[in-house]
């Protein structure tokens, strides 16, 4: 594909798409040209800010001849509607997670796709931080021998904020539009464990309300088995606002220990000298304990660095970073824990 590559925008609901937009904007490759949102108070400015121009009206975006792309960042409950109608219209798509929160509607999106021919990548953020980056690397290097146990978590704030409660962010917590906060973030570290270490084959997992009644879950803890045995954990809430330590790998070689990974590890103060990621390598009277150099950074980060890695797969025609098989497996993991929480058994793959 020749650059620039005109982009439009399907709806700013979901605010890292924000962050896309605003990066995009300094790129040479890329010309913003349209967006379109349902709710002017929030897509016009955005637009404007971007230099692009506004649209209330989705066929302004799809008909478009200078867009050869789009970036949907609906709420989750618009992503089949708008996935397959920039499918339909020949436009090649970064879709904001989930890809859905139904499997029906991940294979509509996915047979409208393969149908069209386009390029399809899903923006899951995880796959571009540096540290997990290097993670897997060291995982699949052998360094920590055979996998044991795995515990990853992944926090946010939300649920204590106002701003986020009441705002035009509130679509997150309803649950026509979102299922649940589990389903909107634990996809995150869902997507993490199939990067690296393949799609589960088990979950068990508890998901409730524990001290807000605000949206349809605040806490969520799933335990997956994968297919040589490890077992993976995800700890999920919208309520943390500070904490340290968010990944445990322990081998039969070594242990890796991860700081600052997610919002509230961040979020908290730095050691000066605190290193991202640490291995405990075992040995016959020693340890070796390595600092793994890594560039300090945070979830904002990781979410900027979405959409250049998308572009250049785009303009080189090259696979994406995370494709649409991607986003059904982290979809199906995560609906396997509704599941299992709502039913209190295990519950394995693929779903029935």
């Amino acid at each position: 594909m020749k650059s620039p590559v005109g982009i439009g925008f399907l709806s700013f609901a979901h605010g890292h798409v924000q962050a896309y937009a605003e990066v995009m904007k300094h790129f040479d490759d890329a010309r913003l040209v349209i967006g379109y949102d349902d709710k002017p108070e929030r897509g016009k400015p955005l637009c404007e800010n971007a230099g692009m121009r506004y649209t209330p009206h989705i066929e302004d975006v799809l008909h478009h001849p200078d867009v050869q792309a789009v970036i949907i960042g609906g709420e989750t409950s618009r992503h089949e509607e708008l996935a397959v109608a920039a499918a339909q219209a020949g436009k090649h798509i970064l879709l904001q997670k989930p890809l859905a929160f139904s499997m029906e509607a991940c294979d509509t999106i996915i047979a409208a796709v393969n149908k069209a021919g386009i390029h399809f990548a899903m923006a899951f953020q995880m796959r571009h931080d540096p540290a997990n980056i290097r993670i897997r690397e060291i995982v699949h290097s052998g360094m920590l021998g055979d996998i044991a146990v795995i515990r990853r978590r992944h926090c946010i704030g939300v649920l204590l904020m106002d701003s986020f409660v009441n705002g035009l962010t509130r679509w997150h917590i309803e649950a026509d539009k979102n299922k649940g906060m589990f389903m909107d973030d634990a996809v995150h570290p869902a997507d993490w464990f199939n990067w690296i270490f393949g799609k589960p084959v088990s979950v068990m997992a508890e998901i409730d309300n524990i001290i807000t009644n605000i949206a349809p879950d605040d806490n969520g803890y799933a335990i997956y088995r994968f297919r040589h045995g490890e077992m993976g954990t995800i700890f999920n809430s919208s309520v943390v606002m500070a904490a340290e330590g968010t990944t445990e790998i322990y081998g039969s070689k070594g242990v890796l220990i991860q700081n600052y990974g997610d919002g509230p590890a961040c979020g908290v103060p730095r050691c000066p000298d605190g290193p991202a990621l640490k291995v405990f390598r075992y040995g016959e009277n020693d340890w070796d304990i390595q600092d793994v150099p890594i560039p300090p950074g945070g979830q904002g980060d990781r979410i900027r660095n979405v959409p250049r890695p998308w572009l250049d797969s785009l303009i080189a025609e090259t696979p994406p970073p995370a494709t649409a098989e991607d986003g059904r497996i982290a979809t199906e993991m995560i609906l396997g824990a509704y599941q299992s929480s709502e039913s209190g058994k295990r519950v394995t793959f693929p779903l029935s």
